[in-house]
Formats: structure tokens, sequence, C-alpha cells
């Protein structure tokens, strides 16, 4: 579904993502985990757009969106989330909502975005935001301004609106930022709802290791922008590298190094 190929990305004299080769199959859950600074967030902003590489290639099945900003990428079916939701906030809820599955639709509900097209279109589009309301329990506030939501109500709507446009790979960055207790199971049951689609490609960077064992298929480890670890969680997570990043157990300089010395230079 989704590759990177030797992925780079150079701020000054900084390589922030080193060479990252990587393929995401359909399907799957898979997480990015490392130290603060490993680079997570920047690979993420490569794949989605928000950030040129230095050198490397991006692909969705087999088309290379390496050239593409980000509204193409998203057309292609890449969605991204933020670590702050990124919405309209003076606009109602449905009607985000409704702007995604205009955004989404082909032919006549292109035209949903000229005053003159007609109303059957609008009422169409209106139906399908409604269902995605439904499957994010926020149809009860769709009257709603988005900007008077709490936080997790408005993570909720985020991913709502990846759902409308029809996303074929999911990007979360750290869905659970800034929420509280009863706010962060929310959001994590959609990512299990969509994770059971097997057509959907699901990356998550998320620094709670607890989430991470619960939903990932797969996890990949970044230090200093490169690759040091792939595999299995429960392999992963018991590696030195993420023993010492999350849990300050055992001296991780020597395990990176050692993993680091491995990898093709």
């Amino acid at each position: 579904m989704l590759q990177t190929q030797n992925l780079s990305v150079r701020f000054g004299g900084h390589l922030a993502v080193d060479a990252v080769s990587c393929t995401f199959e359909a399907g799957t859950l898979t997480a990015i985990v490392g130290p603060n600074g490993a680079g997570k967030t920047t690979y993420f902003n490569l794949i989605s757009g928000q950030v040129k590489p230095t050198q490397g290639s991006v692909l969705l099945n087999g088309i290379d969106l390496t050239g593409k900003g980000v509204s193409a990428r998203t057309q292609a079916g890449l969605g991204r989330a933020f670590q702050l939701t990124n919405l309209f906030p003076n606009l109602s809820v449905l009607e985000n909502v409704r702007l995604a599955v205009q955004a989404a639709s082909d032919g006549a509900h292109r035209r949903g975005f000229n005053l003159w097209s007609i109303w059957s279109d609008h009422s169409a589009l209106t139906e399908r935001a409604g269902e995605v309301l439904e499957t994010v329990s926020l149809q009860h506030k769709r009257a709603a301004l988005v900007g008077s939501l709490p936080h997790g109500d408005q993570r909720k709507l985020e991913v709502a609106l990846l759902m409308a446009l029809e996303c074929k790979v999911f990007m979360f960055d750290e869905p659970t930022a800034g929420m509280n207790s009863a706010e962060a199971p929310v959001i994590l049951n959609l990512i299990r709802t969509l994770k059971k689609d097997p057509r959907k490609t699901i990356l998550l960077v998320e620094h709670k290791m607890d989430v991470v064992r619960d939903l990932a298929d797969r996890i990949i480890v970044l230090h200093n922008g490169r690759l040091v670890a792939d595999g299995e969680p429960a392999e992963v997570i018991a590696s030195p590298i993420v023993q010492e990043a999350y849990l300050g157990v055992g001296p991780v300089t020597g395990a990176v190094a050692q993993l680091e010395s491995s990898l093709p230079q």
C-alpha cells in the first residue's frame, strides 16, 4: 500500500531523517516509536507532504507521490491527523464533515462548491456526512460550532474527516495527546474500528507504550533519524533501545551503536 524508499531530509547540518526505507501493508497498524527528537513526526511530515525530502521517495500503490503536495496526496488517499486538531472552528460539526465528503466526491458532487449546484447534491452530501458523524458518535452535536467542542470531540471529528475523505492510509500523530482518561478510550476505539477494515493502512506515532502494545501489529523504531528496529510488538518492546527510551533500563548507547553499525551505510 505505502512505501518509503531511502527517505531523507536535512535541515542545515542536521540529518533529521536518514535513508528510511519501509513498506506498510493494507490491513495492518504500524506504530512508529523512538526517543524525543528521533525523527518520528518529521518522517510523518515527509510521507504526508508537509516537508520536502532531500532525497528518496514516497509511493502509494506504486504511484510516486514524492513531488506532489499535501492536497494531491490527500486526494490519492493519504489522510493525516495532527497532534493539534486541524479543523474549521467557525463552522458547524456537520459543515466540517460535509466539506470533506464534498472533496471526496466525483462528478456532480464536485460542483457542490458552486452556489448554483442542484440541491439534491447537497442533500446527498448531508446524508453521507450524517452517516459519518453517527459512526464517531457526534450526530447529536452536528449543529455545534467546532470551536466550542471539547478537545476529545475535536479529535473524534478529525477522524470523521479522514473517514469522509475515504482515505486508504490513516496517519495518527499522538492521537491521545491532551486527552483526559475519559476521552482517550473513545479515540482509541475509533482506531480499532478502522483497523478492522482490511483495505486500510494505519500508521501511528505514540509515546504511550500501553497504547502501542494494545493496538499495533508491528513496531518500527527510529533513533537519530534512522530505522533501527522493525518487528512484532513483543520483540521490539523488549529491545534495549525501547527499554532505555521508555523505561530507563539499560545503556542504550551501545545497543544503538550496534544496531546502526549493522545498517547499510
